[in-house]
């Protein structure tokens, strides 16, 4: 009775605040949500994503001013993104309390200048970015600059959109808000080391420091969205005890994951060891017939495979051990933030291998496409299936296993 007491309380806890308010007076909640406030909102949301839509116009402006240097460029920068928050502060008649809205008008404003940065360097786009791209940060012309600006310009402003229009309408955005952090902090990760260490490391121009919002202001951001009540699907006390008593060979799924997970973290070591110039046979043909874009010296594709190698492939382990014993409640969230890691990257790696900006020595060999293309798209859906797993039937991790553990203590005594 008192360990499904201590899974009950847990369980109460988790519940979005959705129920819990529905519990206590979904009535009050429903006038917020359909009343008055709901037409209130509109406009604000209509603003922000206004303010978003004028990059198109700001770039185009800047890049007809001729003879702009990189210090120039730096200092604009910094004065338009404070200059977004004060107009997105000032358009606001009711400033809203979750000060992550200002940083996600921000980013969206950004996102747009990546999505008309890509566009621009696939020609589908002229005039807009070009000082730019001459002065300041010149590495984004390549293959793999490319592919981060159509990530960050389609999928991140996306996210940006949803968690804004979630905080406008005083909704939970913990889960989306996890996996933007994944993928936000695996690109930049990736990105900035590699600018320094690869071959455009003598290259770089005070616009670099531009970055250094996207350094500190995820870190953050994450912080205060972990803080916030986890929503997921309501478990009740005896399906989570139901769940916990399960072997895993009595949860099929499960097992299929940890399968998978096997095999990545296998895949994950054999490419780190391609990368860091293995000198076995496998790893020479692997290299050369396979993934010869590993050897580019931009170094994007070598610090990915080192991220890879020494952060992503313990996490497996984490998840398969988690799959196995019951109460793991951080796989709840930690899944979230791999998923969107790997989605990112996978979607980098694969775009940039095949991109016509990357040489073709470095490019993957047509008779290779399909084997190289299935394999990253396989690594890139599994932590995402992963983490749907545990959206979608969360009893498994729910149990306080420090909490049983001291109630069967004392029942022993």
């Amino acid at each position: 009775g008192r360990r499904l007491e201590a899974i009950r309380c847990w369980d109460l806890r988790a519940r979005p605040p959705l129920a819990a308010e529905e519990e206590g007076g979904g009535v009050t909640r429903s006038t917020e949500m359909f009343g008055e406030g709901a037409m209130e909102r509109f406009p604000k949301l209509a603003g922000v994503h206004l303010i978003s839509l004028s990059a198109i116009p700001v770039s185009y402006g800047l890049n007809q001013v001729s003879g702009l240097s990189g210090s120039f460029i730096a200092v604009t920068g910094f004065m338009v993104l404070l200059a977004l928050v004060a107009v997105t502060y000032i358009v606001q008649a009711t400033p809203p309390q979750d000060h992550l809205f200002y940083v996600f008008a921000v980013f969206s404003f950004t996102s747009m200048i990546d999505l008309i940065i890509s566009l621009e360097e696939d020609g589908y786009l002229s005039g807009f970015m070009e000082f730019y791209m001459r002065e300041g940060e010149p590495y984004l012309r390549t293959a793999y600059g490319i592919m981060i600006c159509y990530w960050d310009g389609t999928v991140h402003y996306a996210f940006y959109l949803v968690m804004l229009s979630a905080i406008v309408q005083r909704k939970n955005y913990r889960n989306v808000g996890l996996y933007w952090l994944g993928s936000l902090v695996m690109s930049m990760v990736v990105f900035l080391p590699a600018n320094m260490i690869g071959k455009f490391g003598s290259q770089l121009r005070p616009a670099f420091l531009l970055n250094i919002p996207y350094l500190f202001l995820p870190i953050w951001a994450g912080v205060n969205i972990y803080k916030k009540p986890r929503s997921l699907p309501y478990c009740s006390v005896e399906k989570v005890v139901e769940e916990q008593k399960k072997w895993l060979h009595q949860r099929p799924l499960d097992l299929a994951l940890v399968m998978y997970l096997l095999l990545a973290l296998v895949f994950t070591l054999f490419r780190g060891l391609v990368a860091l110039d293995c000198p076995t046979d496998s790893c020479f043909n692997y290299l050369y017939q396979y993934e010869p874009y590993l050897k580019d010296p931009v170094a994007y594709p070598k610090v990915q495979m080192l991220v890879y190698l020494f952060y992503v492939l313990p996490f497996f382990g984490l998840c398969i051990y988690g799959l196995i014993e019951p109460g793991c409640t951080w796989m709840l969230d930690w899944t979230l933030v791999l998923a969107g890691a790997v989605a990112q990257a996978q979607f980098s790696h694969i775009g940039s291998s095949l991109h016509q900006r990357t040489p073709y020595t470095y490019r993957t060999p047509e008779d290779a496409w399909w084997v190289f293309v299935l394999s990253n798209l396989l690594y890139a859906l599994g932590p995402n299936l992963l983490a749907y797993r545990c959206f979608l039937n969360p009893g498994f991790f729910m149990a306080p296993k420090e909490g049983m553990h001291d109630q069967n203590d004392k029942k022993h005594k």
